[in-house]
């Protein structure tokens, strides 16, 4: 007998973090970083959930780690591992902790939750990739708050006069940096070389052409903007 499992969407990921229980869920965080993550997962990264080892894959980086409900949802939703699991969240034997493990959760590529390290590990990677010619491509989402450690100023600043144009920066820009920053987040980055946009970050299409303007000799950030608060 053949089970057919049933395909599940952007309409299932509320469903999906529903399952997810716990006292340290960081709603507010996740939630704000949902149709990035989905967007990202279903249009636009090159991500084989069997292949998760594919040296020429498409990376991921989630720097903004302290809330994972929704990264954990979309990678179940995507087929990385089962739905069940999230029923699991939180608990000592799961998983599934509050900060995302990449030896334990599959597609997962950056051990994150100190804010500030996630982008300076995709600088990393991208410089890596391109020394070795791969394909390859780097996503790194951080939050706006994020941005005022001091390591994420060096890595903007690296990766623009590294012009490391497999790299793109996604922003989720909820307005809960403490500071602001004159003339917009996005000129934070083109200030340093980098090729900017902000649009909707509940807008689908808008963040997929935004991912998808070419951008040779540039790295490439995308503010995207969202009206709660975390």
């Amino acid at each position: 007998m053949t089970v057919t499992i049933p395909t599940l969407g952007y309409t299932d990921l509320r469903r999906l973090m529903d399952l997810q229980l716990g006292d340290e869920k960081h709603t507010p965080s996740a939630t704000s970083t949902l149709d990035v993550l989905w967007v990202l997962y279903d249009r636009i990264l090159r991500i084989d959930p069997d292949h998760t080892d594919d040296p020429d894959r498409d990376r991921f980086v989630l720097s903004k780690g302290h809330g994972p409900m929704a990264y954990y949802a979309v990678l179940a939703a995507k087929r990385f591992f089962d739905v069940e699991t999230l029923r699991s969240f939180g608990r000592y034997d799961s998983p599934l902790g509050y900060h995302p493990d990449r030896n334990l959760v599959p597609g997962v590529e950056i051990s994150s939750g100190s804010l500030g390290h996630g982008l300076g590990i995709a600088v990393g990677m991208s410089l890596g990739l391109r020394a070795r010619h791969s394909p390859a491509r780097v996503f790194c989402l951080v939050g706006d708050a994020e941005l005022d450690e001091g390591s994420n100023h060096e890595a903007i600043a690296f990766a623009g006069r590294a012009r490391l144009d497999n790299l793109t920066v996604v922003a989720v820009d909820n307005q809960s940096s403490s500071y602001g920053w004159p003339g917009g987040l996005a000129a934070r980055f083109s200030l340093e070389g980098w090729s900017s946009a902000t649009v909707d970050g509940r807008d689908h299409a808008a963040l997929e052409r935004a991912f998808e303007i070419e951008h040779v000799g540039r790295p490439r950030a995308v503010v995207a903007v969202v009206e709660s608060k975390a």
